[in-house]
């Protein structure tokens, strides 16, 4: 049998697991305020290089004529067999972290038989053949209309094209296929299974057949944005045929709200679904994850409010009158997190002098902290700029910046529940509809991943902010 000693120290041990573990998972806050500052800059690396050009040094020099402006190709020989293609590529690569891409040619001239194709191939493509010819290619051929896909023997696909007509290639990343146009409509499509960088490609294959090549820079005969826009909606038809009873949506709203501490926005929703939404059977477990969501929650509401007010010295105080673990440790994350806060919105009311003073008592005890470092930096940055709200640090001045402080107070709030079990203790960051885009954002990039790393980058605040890509 454990001596009162024992089971005292025993009790100190829990308790202080039990707080590093809580500090550990409030560190989430500070990585969400890396993601805030290198947001932008993630994004502009995403950017790809384009295909803006014939590729001269690549290509059947010796049966065709790339024009100085490198748009325009022409068959100048006579072809005595098969591999006597003048077969060109795209300088770049088809990028492939979007939707689509998509190409066109224009056939000015139909030479002497009209074999112009279209199409993809790899960097490796033996440029004496036609593409679809070869293993990791395909091509929309002119004068058959036939599709080919890595072999010679063709497939039907589509009409034949000749002078005049305007001919389109494209990949579509989200269904991983191939599809074709013809004079601004969409002929049809083919699976995509080549897998890499392909480059788009164009043939000529007999005497004066000649083709201008448009990368984008003039306006495609085809709508593109309006094929993206319908594909955006057929993959919505597919989510929206997804079956879910129809108050699930109600029981994600209210323990977000009730996570959060919104508690006027709760009641407001809770008159307003009063009558609409069907009653909602709640299972045990659900129960009492609802009642540990329902802690304190008059006590979160006014924090949070007193963080967006930026009355952070109110809120130090009263987290010590309540919540005096939660501050007890003057250099935890929610503590840097309020102290950080403090001197934004001294910097915010032009106080630089009062800054910097609390910043030296307040936020130099970071400084060479991993974790903190980096954030600390950027925070005593903003003294440098005359305009600090158009800096590169300006996210701290955002209203963002105050709902990421309040939600890290609720959270340590949430985390000093005596009701808590192991499971909430690891679970109280997020609500069940941040848990749930959080699986949508992991399933969209696995799937990418699936893809070879192909396709639109799923970025949540995008969809959920950007009404184009609904």
């Amino acid at each position: 049998m454990n001596s009162p000693a024992n089971s005292i120290n025993g009790g100190n041990k829990i308790a202080s697991a039990a707080a590093e573990h809580n500090q550990d998972l409030i560190f989430h806050f500070l990585d969400k305020i890396c993601l805030s500052a290198s947001r932008d800059t993630k994004e502009d690396e995403e950017g790809e290089e384009l295909p803006t050009e014939l590729n001269t040094i690549n290509s059947a020099g010796g049966f065709l004529v790339v024009s100085p402006d490198k748009l325009s190709v022409k068959y100048t020989s006579i072809h005595l067999h098969g591999h006597d293609v003048g077969v060109v590529q795209a300088n770049k690569p088809a990028p492939f972290k979007c939707l689509t891409y998509y190409f066109e040619i224009f056939v000015k001239d139909s030479g002497q038989k009209g074999q112009v194709a279209i199409g993809f191939t790899k960097e490796s493509f033996k440029m004496r053949r036609q593409p679809g010819w070869e293993v990791n290619s395909c091509g929309y051929h002119g004068d058959d209309g036939f599709m080919y896909r890595g072999q010679g023997k063709g497939e039907e696909f589509g009409p034949t094209y000749t002078k005049g007509d305007t001919v389109g290639g494209g990949i579509n990343y989200a269904t991983q296929e191939f599809f074709f146009t013809k004079n601004g409509e969409l002929i049809g499509s083919i699976p995509k299974d080549i897998k890499g960088h392909l480059f788009p490609t164009v043939a000529v294959h007999s005497l004066n057949e000649e083709v201008n090549v448009n990368f984008g820079k003039n306006k495609f005969a085809f709508d593109i944005k309006a094929y993206e826009s319908s594909e955006r909606k057929k993959q919505q038809m597919n989510i929206e045929k997804t079956s879910v009873p129809s108050n699930i949506g109600y029981g994600l709203v209210k323990t977000y709200l009730l996570h959060y501490g919104y508690e006027e926005t709760l009641n407001a929703f809770n008159l307003a679904t009063k009558s609409t939404v069907p009653p909602i059977h709640i299972d045990q477990e659900n129960a009492i994850d609802e009642d540990y969501s329902s802690y304190a929650l008059k006590h979160r509401k006014t924090f949070r409010q007193l963080v967006r007010n930026g009355e952070i010295d109110a809120v130090l105080a009263k987290l010590q009158e309540s919540y005096p673990q939660i501050v007890q440790d003057d250099k935890s994350v929610v503590c840097f997190l309020l102290h950080c806060q403090k001197f934004i919105e001294l910097v915010r009311a032009g106080k630089l002098e009062e800054g910097v003073k609390y910043g030296r008592l307040k936020l130099a005890k970071f400084v060479g902290l991993a974790g903190f470092q980096d954030i600390v930096e950027d925070c005593f940055a903003l003294l440098v700029y005359k305009k600090p709200e158009e800096s590169s640090v300006r996210y701290f001045l955002e209203d963002s910046q105050k709902e990421l402080v309040a939600d890290a107070v609720n959270a340590a709030i949430l985390s000093t529940n005596p009701k808590k079990t192991d499971v909430q203790r690891s679970c109280h960051l997020h609500s069940h509809l941040e848990k749930l885009l959080r699986q949508l954002t992991v399933c969209c990039l696995e799937r990418r991943v699936l893809n070879g790393g192909q396709g639109e980058t799923f970025r949540l605040h995008h969809v959920l902010n950007n009404k184009s890509t609904r």
